[in-house]
């Protein structure tokens, strides 16, 4: 680079700014702004630490008027701007705290050097110097607003300066005759710095815990709204598998059964077979990986059987009713309407829908009753389930409360429709109509009204 290259280098201004101190550019960069930075109110005395503040800073305009007017024996031109300077930095120090500082600061090295020539004087005799009393007071109150909003490194260079401005005013300039001051201030300025910071990072750490706490309540309902889908999958995988399994079988024993069957008749039952262990396979290889080792629980609460055991259906109702009185809750089952065959889905998610509801019972309800409502109709499937209100206060439950979530996916996925709240008289029900013909009908998730959980 040429001579002149430099010193247009150093006369630009990113020129300058390179050759900066890195430590002064952050001091430009914390303490030269007038940005905002307004005060939240408090979450449970709203506004009332803004009251209060403005009650300060009145308090610190009238002493310190008052104080710099007959004891320090300066005039009201003078004394009533450094007075007005200072209330008014507590104030600004709500919405502005950087600059309310600099006007703190400012007020303060105002004061000084007018009541220097006093001191000099003798007519201020025996008078606090560099820090009036007021004078320390709002400078605490504005560190304190400042240091509870910006960094920790902007609060150190507050107080920096701070000790600097007092060292310069007392140390380097000096007075006679005075109270000195300057160590108090800075003594106090540090207290209440280390104090705001301490705030800011205890506010800090529990907001981060809030937003901790949230993320993890939303992936663990993701994550549970996905293991119930897995679970029913491997379910309907099992329905699914089985026919597929009789297709085959059938198709291959067919020919059999038929006297001199011709071969075209052979080779489409063949085709048939085939299709059918070519469709099991690939059920069983897209599916397979989701027929992990259920994680048993109690009858009523995983809603898992064994591994290798039949899908339940509606046969088994009075099974899962002795075991729940068994448990200790009364049942009482109704059952109307013609009973007739219904889709393996259908028997599958109503059977289920009873155990969650009454495991729900068993957990949630201690003492109460319950009754089991099935209703056979020309279209479909009612299951009502219904318990009387506790007798006595639930003990806390391990479960996430996504108990709901499950019966919701299973009602959505046939394309019927469920409903669960609590009843006047403090009791709870929970109400599924599950359609008969789920021909055609594919899945949907659930909305968010939906995914709503007990």
């Amino acid at each position: 680079m040429s001579r002149v290259d430099r010193v247009k280098d150093w006369g630009s201004r990113d020129g300058f700014v390179r050759r900066v101190p890195r430590w002064l550019r952050g001091l430009h960069e914390d303490l030269w702004t007038v940005r905002a930075d307004p005060l939240p109110p408090s979450v449970w005395l709203r506004w009332l630490p803004h009251g209060i503040v403005c009650l300060a800073a009145f308090g610190v305009l009238a002493g310190g008027m008052g104080d710099l007017q007959d004891n320090g024996q300066l005039g009201f031109g003078y004394a009533f701007p450094v007075a007005l300077a200072q209330g008014g930095a507590v104030v600004l120090a709500l919405r502005r705290p950087v600059p309310a500082f600099g006007l703190s600061l400012a007020a303060t090295v105002v004061g000084a050097a007018g009541l220097h020539m006093h001191l000099l004087s003798g007519d201020a005799h025996d008078y606090t110097w560099p820090w009036t009393s007021a004078g320390v007071i709002a400078h605490l109150l504005v560190l304190l607003l400042l240091a509870l909003r910006v960094p920790t490194r902007a609060s150190v260079e507050a107080l920096a300066l701070t000790a600097l401005v007092t060292y310069v005013l007392q140390g380097l300039w000096g007075a006679v005759d005075y109270q000195s001051t300057g160590m108090v201030a800075v003594a106090l300025s540090a207290v209440v710095v280390v104090l705001g910071i301490a705030l800011r990072g205890r506010r800090e750490a529990r907001a981060e815990l809030g937003r901790q706490t949230s993320l993890t309540a939303e992936e663990r309902a993701r994550r549970t709204l996905l293991e119930e889908r897995s679970r029913i999958a491997r379910e309907l995988h099992d329905v699914v598998a089985h026919h597929m399994s009789v297709i085959s079988i059938q198709a291959q024993v067919a020919p059999h059964l038929v006297e001199n069957p011709s071969e075209e008749l052979k080779e489409n039952l063949a085709g048939i077979r085939q299709n059918a262990l070519e469709a099991l396979t690939e059920l069983r290889r897209v599916l397979g990986v989701l027929r992990s080792e259920p994680s048993g629980d109690l009858a009523g609460d995983s809603g898992t059987d064994a591994p290798h055991a039949p899908q339940p259906t509606l046969d088994r109702l009075d099974a899962l009713v002795e075991n729940t009185r068994a448990a200790g809750l009364t049942v009482t089952v109704d059952v109307t309407g013609d009973r007739r065959p219904l889709p393996p889905g259908v028997e599958l998610s109503a059977y289920r829908i009873v155990q969650e509801a009454l495991s729900n019972v068993l957990r949630h309800a201690p003492g109460a009753s319950a009754r089991v409502r099935l209703t056979h109709l020309p279209h479909g499937l009612r299951v009502e389930v219904l318990n009387s209100p506790p007798q006595r206060p639930a003990p806390p439950s391990p479960g996430a409360g996504h108990g709901l979530l499950g019966m919701r996916e299973r009602t959505a996925m046939l394309g019927g429709t469920l409903t669960a709240h609590p009843l006047p008289d403090g009791g709870y029900q929970v109400s599924a109509f599950l359609p008969a013909d789920v021909t055609g009908h594919t899945a949907h998730p659930p909305s968010d009204r939906e995914n709503d959980t007990a």
